[in-house]
């Protein structure tokens, strides 16, 4: 069956609908992102994944409406608890922004402005969009928020500056920043990146206690598929600004469709077995977005575009559903790609 594209602003708390955001270079025309489509519901995860380049932070901007410049062009519909975000006013988008969704910036250090303390920006996040509380409201709600997130004596901490705090510590603060005024969209790009595994860990239970808390929507990017299996609901997988697989976490990675897919998951370490082979890493190099190759632009790398008798370099394969919920756009057929990850992909992962 075939995904709807069409506008259906009912179906979910946020719905992206053929979502492009290309951008005018010298060198042409960079399509970051071309024809997303996805549906997220409240108090769910959602994970998008795929190397450096395939688009995953470019959709989150996109969401959060930061791609104003005359060089981009946006096209597509986004709704957010059903008001339209693409063509809504700039100042509509900036008051949503912080109150309604906000985000979890990939380096905290560069997120946060080094000459101001950790407080006085969270509490510059609060005040933008609760004017009438007074400072020391706002003072108060900041060291509320950083000891929620666990900083250590927050009362003195929230008059440190951010190079004053670790690289947990300033994620943490950068969290606490998101959430200070209970948004109910939360994006999180590559939120563990540079982290040591033992402060990842925290930071992934600290996203999912506060989820549950506050009942945000979550969007975590990255491009480490252990992230999506700790936190991820459903699964959303990009390759060259174009969405290839889409589905439950659990399917997607018991009976995953793409043979991207496969490859991504053949290049993650896994812990849970026996070493046997070394990583099988996918051939090649991501396509760039200036050029992308005709057909499926994954064609060049794929190990199994000969057997589509062609169409894989001519033809762009459609988004289809294979099974409940479960998405995939391959020229191969169903019972073809089941049969090639059960015998061939299936005894390497």
């Amino acid at each position: 069956m075939t995904v709807e594209l069409e506008p259906q602003p009912d179906a979910g708390f946020l719905s992206v609908r053929d979502l492009r955001i290309h951008f005018d270079t010298d060198d042409g025309l960079v399509k970051s992102v071309d024809g997303v489509s996805f549906d997220l519901e409240r108090g769910r995860t959602l994970g998008i994944v795929g190397e450096s380049g395939s688009g995953k932070s470019v959709t989150s901007l996109g969401i959060m409406g930061l791609h104003r410049s005359k060089r981009a062009k946006i096209s597509g519909r986004i709704w957010l608890e059903g008001e339209e975000l693409v063509t809504a006013e700039p100042e509509r988008v900036r008051r949503l922004r912080g109150r309604s969704m906000a985000m979890i910036f990939q380096d905290p250090l560069t997120a946060m402005h080094p000459y101001y303390t950790v407080g006085q920006q969270i509490v510059e996040a609060y005040r933008v969009h609760n004017p009438q509380a007074s400072k020391r409201a706002a003072r108060t709600r900041a060291i509320e928020m950083l000891d929620r997130v666990g900083i250590p004596q927050p009362d003195k901490r929230v008059d440190d500056y951010p190079h004053q705090f670790s690289g947990g510590m300033r994620q943490r603060a950068m969290i606490a920043m998101a959430l200070v005024n209970d948004p109910s969209l939360l994006i999180a790009d590559e939120p563990t990146t540079a982290l040591d595994v033992t402060v990842q860990a925290q930071i992934l239970d600290l996203i999912r206690d506060l989820q549950k808390e506050f009942g945000s929507a979550v969007i975590i990017i990255t491009h480490d598929l252990g992230v999506v299996a700790e936190l991820a609901d459903d699964i959303l997988v990009m390759y060259a600004g174009r969405c290839v697989e889409r589905g439950p976490a659990a399917t997607l990675f018991d009976a995953p469709e793409h043979p991207y897919t496969w490859g991504l998951l053949g290049s993650m370490p896994r812990l849970d077995r026996a070493l046997q082979e070394r990583l099988i890493p996918v051939r090649g190099t991501p396509p760039s977005l200036i050029n992308v190759p005709s057909g499926c632009a994954f064609h060049p790398r794929c190990p199994f575009a000969e057997r589509t008798g062609g169409r894989s370099g001519t033809e762009r394969p459609v988004l289809t559903e294979t099974t409940a919920g479960h998405h995939a756009a391959c020229h191969l057929p169903a019972a073809e790609r089941h049969r090639i990850f059960t015998d061939e992909i299936a005894p390497l992962l």
